[in-house]
């Protein structure tokens, strides 16, 4: 089964997600099986990382704006501003899409783990999943 979710993720950084993905598994009463999720866009990514500790996702995002800085001279694809090949690249870096088991109706994540779209934009806005529930 195929579920729509949009978030808003008005600028860069961590968004948690975790529990409006396990709230449309829940939803759709399937016991075991596997949860895919994808976004749709091209400048902003999934992680499953660290939900106890905000300093962890400080430093991941600090780590990944250190590595892939704006303003690079190598970039031509500069027209939507300095934030945009940056935040392409870190998309590749991360990914696109996360699987998931469920068990006894939840996302079998582990104690301290949570779902996080990743903005990359400093402007970001409503970004678009498409989850894929399936026994």
């Amino acid at each position: 089964m195929i579920k729509k979710l949009q978030i808003n993720a008005p600028h860069q950084g961590l968004f948690m997600i975790t529990a409006e993905v396990n709230q449309l598994v829940r939803d759709s009463g399937v016991n075991t099986g596997l949860c895919t999720v994808f976004v749709q866009h091209t400048s902003a990514s999934l992680i499953i990382q660290e939900n106890a500790d905000p300093s962890a996702r400080r430093d991941l995002e600090n780590w990944l704006n250190r590595l892939v800085q704006e303003n690079d001279p190598l970039y031509t694809h500069t027209d939507e501003g300095a934030d945009d090949m940056p935040a392409h690249i870190k998309s590749v870096l991360t990914a696109t899409s996360l699987s998931i088991p469920i068990d006894l109706g939840h996302l079998a994540l582990g104690i301290w783990q949570g779902i996080y779209l990743w903005e990359h934009r400093h402007h970001g806005g409503r970004r678009n999943l498409v989850l894929h529930i399936s026994e």
